[in-house]
């Protein structure tokens, strides 16, 4: 566990907040692009003020996903921004930089200076805790968006992986009739077997008649225009997978159906517990290093 430390968490949103209220107990945690998040723990600073003090930071914790766009750290709770370059300037050569879903850009600056780095979201233990959030999350918007209940509802999942496992237990429990759809067979074959109805990815067109919900969790425009063409007017369409999605959100707009990009949903939706499954996953990158240094 990571004890008497000085960590530095920048960027991110409510997860991160919450992240930095965790470490701080045992600690000394500096918080940097939080300013307007309620909860954080720790001590606020500046990169001026990092620079002057000369701290060294033994941990630089970046958000997931690290980057607004190519150069500056996704800060969604400050009025400031914050450019990686920097930020990497407060680093010594002993610091660790841990994030989630480090770019390849990135990844080799911090190779060319020299630091340690680990991404927090390649690690499976948080991938897999993270999709009960994402799950219920989903079944939120549905609830919010749709006029019907889950209970009979004809439902579509896209894709068998972390997200859609959870999805689909939580789902046929509310009563729903859920098809799955995956392009493995071996995937079909667990969708059988654990009691869904299955579908070929290539039969997707027949799958979707009908439907009154599809949730796509695959990162590949899967649901282009011949098959948007099939949606039933009335159905909710939504979207878990990060870019470029899953969704020709273009041309369902354009055919005036109801589409929905939920990005980021643990921290929307279950902050504190998404902040509790990133802080676990980093106690358990730490135990891993120390035991490959004894």
């Amino acid at each position: 566990m990571l004890h008497n430390k000085t960590i530095l968490v920048a960027g991110g949103d409510l997860r991160q907040a919450h992240l930095s209220k965790l470490f701080s107990s045992a600690n000394r945690v500096y918080t940097l692009g939080l300013e307007k998040a309620e909860g954080a723990g720790g001590t606020p600073t500046t990169l001026s003020e990092l620079w002057q003090t000369g701290l060294k930071v033994d941990y630089i914790i970046l958000p997931m996903p690290v980057l607004s766009d190519e150069t500056l750290v996704n800060t969604p709770f400050s009025g400031k921004k914050l450019a990686i370059d920097a930020l990497l300037d407060c680093a010594n050569p002993d610091t660790i930089v841990l994030g989630g879903r480090l770019p390849p850009a990135l990844i080799q600056k911090l190779e060319e200076r020299g630091l340690a780095y680990s991404d927090y979201l390649d690690r499976e233990e948080l991938a897999v805790l993270n999709a009960v959030p994402t799950a219920e999350g989903a079944i939120q918007i549905a609830m919010e968006e749709l006029p019907t209940t889950i209970f009979g509802m004809k439902i579509l999942l896209i894709g068998y992986g972390r997200i859609s496992k959870v999805l689909a237990r939580l789902l046929k429990a509310l009563g729903a009739e859920v098809t799955v759809s995956a392009r493995k067979f071996s995937d079909l074959a667990w969708i059988q077997a654990n009691g869904f109805r299955s579908a070929h990815t290539a039969d997707l067109a027949e799958a979707i008649t009908g439907t009154q919900l599809i949730i796509n969790t695959v990162p590949a425009v899967v649901l282009n225009e011949e098959l948007l063409s099939r949606v039933e007017p009335g159905c909710l369409l939504i979207d878990l997978a990060s870019k470029p999605g899953g969704i020709d959100f273009t041309t369902a707009n354009r055919m005036g159906l109801k589409a929905v990009w939920a990005l980021s949903l643990p921290g929307k939706v279950a902050p504190i517990t998404a902040g509790k499954i990133i802080f676990d996953t980093i106690q358990n990158i730490e135990a891993e290093r120390r035991q490959a240094h004894e």
